[in-house]
Formats: structure tokens, sequence, C-alpha cells
């Protein structure tokens, strides 16, 4: 029997979708709400679902082991509101689940909207064994008690789905604008590291959230910090890779070939392509302005390779094939990005420059007028006029609105 587990909050506009992702891979759906104002309840049971109640305990690690005491079932998939379990991967999630040594299955998970990690491995399948407890602030896991379980009971194994699983919303910009979550991200880091100074994981999320703040330098601090502090081995593989990635990201701007050496030490480590793709593009990246295109573009193809659904990576490879002057490869390229990302205004842009180049001006025309339109979509009015302004001497645009 497969149980799902989740704590929510006020999650009418997600929870749906997320439960009906998961009604056909489980035999029991609890939910433990903590508090909402909105339909979320009244949602929650429609669809199926058992609804607990409990007050907020102040952090995800207690409420997550108070929703654990409510489910029945002999494994356990954890989910939060803005996730959606992708149905390609029943078939070998149900094949590993069904190996009797088989503990925790580790799940990957698309970051959507999340450019610079577009996917991270998380331990959200488990059997339900009364040792196995979440630990650690706002990112809460059970990696601790696993460690500790698998010391006593070295039969059990951690098992890897390659398929992708989890579809994950919560980086989109336009759903983190307007809200709480850095500010509670960095007081949860905050008192962490007061009480357990220089811990590589509160150093590797508190880094991260200071670099793409702007505060380089306590970031920078951090993570290395953070690098001084981890222990060695394969359990801290993850940790470390976040830890470079970031500390790679903080670097480009002063130091490109420091953070050139972070990216590869990163690439060093045994970890599957998707969850090493942000240390993969942002080398290839900083190669290509180093004019190092051969290796730039080797790296970027793997990467669209490995992860055909990740548009990023296709529309890095139009850039450099672009730069290199394969214009033909260059289009190919950034139709594959419009195609899994239809409103990235980038891809448009640059697609109809790259068909401007090779002489089709309707199919230039066309490019430049999405390109706007979808910049005034997103409220980059800016931006738009900018674009319009520089290409209206080039192509007579669409007359379509926003272009």
């Amino acid at each position: 029997m497969l149980s799902l587990s989740m704590i929510v909050r006020d999650e009418a506009t997600r929870i749906e979708a997320c439960l009906r992702s998961v009604q056909d891979f489980v035999d029991e759906m609890v939910v433990v709400d903590t508090g909402s104002t909105d339909e979320t309840v009244a949602l929650a049971q429609a669809c199926g679902a058992r609804v607990e109640h409990l007050t907020w305990p102040g952090d995800f690690a207690p409420a997550r082991n108070a929703a654990l005491e409510h489910v029945k079932g002999d494994w356990v998939l954890v989910l939060d509101a803005d996730e959606q379990l992708r149905t390609e991967a029943i078939p070998k999630l149900k094949a590993l689940m069904a190996q009797p040594d088989v503990l925790v299955i580790n799940l990957l998970r698309h970051e959507l909207g999340a450019a610079m990690a577009p996917y991270s491995n998380v331990s959200r399948l488990f059997r339900r064994h009364p040792r196995i407890q979440w630990s650690r602030p706002y990112h809460s896991m059970i990696d601790e008690s696993v460690a500790a379980l698998m010391s006593d009971e070295p039969q059990w194994r951690i098992a890897n789905c390659a398929e992708p699983a989890l579809l994950h919303d919560g980086y989109r910009p336009e759903l983190l604008s307007g809200t709480d979550k850095a500010e509670r991200l960095r007081q949860s880091m905050e008192r962490w590291l007061e009480d357990q100074p220089s811990d590589p994981y509160a150093c590797a999320k508190l880094g991260a959230l200071e670099v793409s703040e702007g505060n380089r330098d306590r970031g920078i601090t951090l993570l290395r910090q953070g690098l001084k502090t981890l222990p060695g081995g394969e359990a801290f593989i993850a940790e470390r890779y976040e830890l470079l990635l970031n500390l790679g990201i903080a670097l480009a701007a002063d130091d490109r070939d420091a953070a050139v050496g972070c990216y590869r030490e990163a690439l060093d480590l045994p970890l599957d392509t998707r969850l090493s793709l942000g240390a993969r593009l942002n080398l290839a990246a900083l190669l290509m302005q180093q004019n190092e295109l051969e290796e730039a573009i080797q790296l970027t193809t793997t990467a669209c390779q490995r992860a055909p659904e990740v548009a990023l990576a296709w529309y890095n490879l139009g850039l450099m094939e672009r730069h290199r002057g394969d214009l033909l490869a260059a289009i190919k390229a950034y139709e594959h990005s419009i195609n899994l990302d239809p409103s990235h205004a980038e891809s448009h842009q640059n697609l109809a420059v790259a068909r401007l180049m090779g002489g089709d001006i309707d199919g230039a025309r066309s490019g430049f007028s999405q390109a706007i339109a979808i910049l005034n979509a997103q409220q980059r009015q800016q931006e738009a006029a900018a674009l319009k302004a520089q290409v209206s001497g080039l192509v007579k645009l669409d007359d379509t609105p926003g272009a």
C-alpha cells in the first residue's frame, strides 16, 4: 500500500492538479492542513483526500513528521502542492518499489523556471519505517535518519529513478513575486547557523540566497566556508555540487578563471547529467565568451542530448551555433527551445535574427513581432520598446497588438 503525505496551507490554486497527478498511483491521500483560509480543504476532500489538521509548529521538519503519523501505507510519497507527479515515471517507480531491499527512492525533480539548476534530487518516496524522520529547517530531508538506519541495518539500499518524476513550479519568478519565501529561507538558515556555525548545508542555502540578492561578498564567504567544512565521501556529493555551482555563479563576474575551475570541479563529481546541468551550461557560456566554441558546443550538445526537455539548453546551443556561423543549426536549436517554452521572448528574438541573416524576411518579421508581444505580455515594456526601435529600420513589423 502506498500513501501520499502532504502538509499544506492556502493552496487552493494548485492542490487539485497535484492530487490528480497521483490519484492513479497511490492507495490513500492524506493532506495535513496547517490553517488554510481558502478552499484548500474542500478541494482536497473533493479529490478524495483525507484531511487532517495541525497547528503550524514553526518549521517544516516537525510538520512533516506529524503528517507521517496519519498515513497507513507500507510506502510513503511526500509532495508539496506546487509539485506534480509525471505519469511517465510511474512504471519505473513501481518496479523499484517491488525490490525488497530498496528503502528509499530518490526522485528527479524538474525545477520549472529555475535556469541555474533545472533539476534536483529529492528523497520523497520511502518505506514507512519508524526510524525515518525529517530533519533540518525549511528544506527538510530524511537523509540523516536514513543514514543512521542503514548503518544499523545494512541490508537496505537507496535507489535512483532515472526518469524525471516530479514537476516543481515553486521557482517560477512570477510565483515567487510578492511572497515571503526568500525571507523565510533566510530566517531559517540564519537560525540554523547560529546553532551550528559553518554547517555546510546552511552555508550552501544561505550563500546561494546572498549571491542571488546581490550580497556577493558574504555569499562567497559562506560558500567557501561550506566547502571547507563539508566532509568527504559519496554521501556529500550533492552538497559539494551545490556549493561549487553557486560559488561559480558568484565568481563569474570578476574571476572567470576561478568560476571555470568551480564548474569543472562540479562536473567531475559522479552525478546524473540532469543534476549537473547548471554547471555544464554555465561553463559552456563562459567558454563561449572566451571564444572556446568547440568545447562550449560539445558541453551544450551533451546537455541537449541527455535532457532534451530543457529549453535553456537548446537556446544556448542556438547562440553558440550562430556565433560559429552555422545559421541552419542555430535556427533548429531556437525552434526546439520555442517548442518547449513558447513564452521565452529571447528565443523568438534570436530566431528572428538568424532568419534575417539567412534572408528570410517574413520569418524574421514574425519572430520579432512575437518577441515584442511576449515582452509586453510579461510587463517588460521597456525591453519591448527597445527591441521595436532596434529592428524597425531592418524589417516592417507585423501590424499586430503588442508589436
